[in-house]
């Protein structure tokens, strides 16, 4: 699913008002009605106080229309305006009037703090003040207002966007943006619906299909693309019945120092998971009868020191190298790693250590094999590419990067971005259960699975991700989100590939 800003979807609304003879005021009533039928399915009649918060524009016009079919429905409802500028709009105007056509209690004028109604905890608040066109800092006495709402502790629907958030820019002040428990929003979702810094004032998300223009929607670039299993399912190659191992390439899996052998363990396991034809481990000395006896599966190849690697030399064509998981950043394991790097021009996967070394030793950056593939979480990733003021920022610099070194970032976190120069793709699978050690790991022995099979970077990333997320959720449907443990992980990517079918696989010639 597409990801567009709001001067896009400000054009697909007109496009469609062309293309389909309607008036703005017509549309207004088709997907406000269907947040109308959203709120009516989960109040089900129920006696409970709905208070509606209404702008003076057209996110207020939608607010006016659920108001009056709310009333009309018989529910108990109180309309409040937040008076913030004289102007109004048309929407905004005609849907007032069918208000006082249907009630006798017109909405209530607000136009200072003076003015803030009460708000129980057991309230219901649609929250309609400010919609996808905000640009601007809340007016003062409009912010208070906001913080009012989210003190009373009621359960709170934004429509479209939770008042105070932009969809296309940072906001400064969070605490006057509206934290929302639930959010519908029209036609496509926004960006800032999955940054760190904002998606938490979201709550949780539907989006409604309101009948925009579909041509213009389909040939709109993106800002982002959401990643669900609909798209994920596009990206997997079916496995064809006359093949073999070789067929699905050799990962090498080069990680691990002493007392830090588990993380490879878990990253080869996740590999062999997720379908590698070959997994060779490299890992130093001390490694070698923990990992014969932990995972018979994999080959193991040592380094002539008993706890680190120093000398990373094998008699092996690897289709593609996992690399970092575990290494430590000792003075000889950079220098190996730099010979490496050197010496080998296929896409690599680098994870923890990888990107620690990458960081502390910057022109190394510059051998990094074209269309390689970077995990970092944000605390690696604000070692790699310094410190940003917000999430756009943040964004910007990555695209940069990746520009420059010709890679692949992944920014990893609860939704993960996977990020090049030109596109943005956002994961939406996953869970709290997956922040737990090791977890990382496996996502980088999936990434390498995927290469060595013959995908292409990019599309080994969005793949991926995806796969490691489902796992994720797979893993915890059993076991809880506290009880995941990343072997759990790694068990379940086979699981995770098989969902992305609703019946049996079947074999291809």
């Amino acid at each position: 699913m597409k990801i567009l800003s709001a001067k896009q979807i400000k054009e697909a609304d007109k496009l469609t008002l062309e293309k389909q003879g309607i008036t703005s005021t017509e549309l207004m009533e088709r997907a406000a009605s269907l947040v109308f039928e959203e709120i009516h399915k989960r109040l089900e009649g129920a006696p409970i106080p709905v208070k509606i918060f209404c702008g003076i524009g057209n996110n207020g016009g939608d607010g006016l229309v659920v108001g009056r079919q709310l009333i009309e429905a018989g529910y108990d409802v109180t309309i409040y305006v937040v008076n913030y500028s004289d102007q109004r709009s048309m929407d905004f105007l005609v849907n007032y009037d069918r208000i006082k056509n249907i009630s006798k209690d017109w909405p209530t004028l607000l136009k200072s703090e003076d003015d803030f109604p009460e708000i129980n905890y057991g309230d219901f608040v649609v929250d309609a003040i400010f919609g996808v066109g905000l640009n601007r800092p809340l007016p003062g006495w409009v912010a208070k207002l906001v913080r009012h709402i989210n003190a009373s502790g009621a359960f709170i629907l934004a429509i479209d966007m939770p008042s105070g958030l932009m969809a296309d820019a940072a906001v400064e002040d969070r605490e006057s943006i509206v934290r929302a428990s639930y959010t519908i929003t029209f036609q496509v979702p926004k960006m800032a619906f999955y940054m760190p810094d904002t998606a938490p004032f979201v709550g949780d998300l539907q989006v409604l299909e309101i009948g925009l223009d579909p041509e213009f929607l389909q040939n709109a670039p993106a800002e982002a693309q959401l990643i669900s299993k609909p798209e994920a399912k596009a990206l997997y190659t079916p496995r064809k019945r006359f093949s073999h191992k070789g067929t699905y390439g050799h990962a090498l899996i080069i990680g691990g120092s002493y007392g830090k052998i588990g993380s490879v363990c878990l990253t080869a396991t996740a590999a062999l998971r997720a379908g590698a034809g070959l997994v060779t481990i490299f890992a130093p000395k001390c490694s070698y009868e923990i990992l014969q006896t932990s995972l018979p599966e994999a080959m193991v190849l040592t380094d002539p020191h008993y706890e680190i690697l120093t000398n990373l030399k094998f008699d092996l064509e690897p289709d593609v190298i996992g690399f970092g998981i575990g290494v430590g950043t000792k003075k000889e394991t950079v220098e190996a790693f730099e010979q490496l790097l050197k010496n080998y021009n296929k896409p690599m996967v680098i994870d923890a250590d990888g990107l620690n070394i990458l960081s502390k030793n910057s022109p190394l950056l510059n051998l990094l094999p074209e269309g390689s593939l970077l995990t970092p979480h944000p605390k690696e990733l604000e070692r790699l590419i310094g410190s940003w003021k917000d999430d756009f920022e943040k964004l910007e610099k990555v695209r940069s990067f990746t520009k420059k070194y010709k890679i692949v970032v992944l920014i990893k976190g609860t939704y993960t971005f996977t990020v090049t120069p030109n596109d943005i793709f956002i994961n939406t699978t996953g869970n709290p259960g997956m922040a737990t050690a090791g977890s990382g790991d496996v996502l980088t022995g999936v990434l390498t699975a995927l290469i060595s099979q013959g995908y292409e970077p990019l599309r080994a990333a969005v793949l991926g991700v995806y796969l490691h997320g489902k796992a994720g959720d797979l893993a915890a449907e059993k076991m809880s989100y506290e009880g995941v443990i990343a072997g759990d992980i790694a068990k379940n990517t086979g699981a995770a590939i098989f969902d992305l079918f609703e019946t049996k696989q079947t074999n291809n010639s």
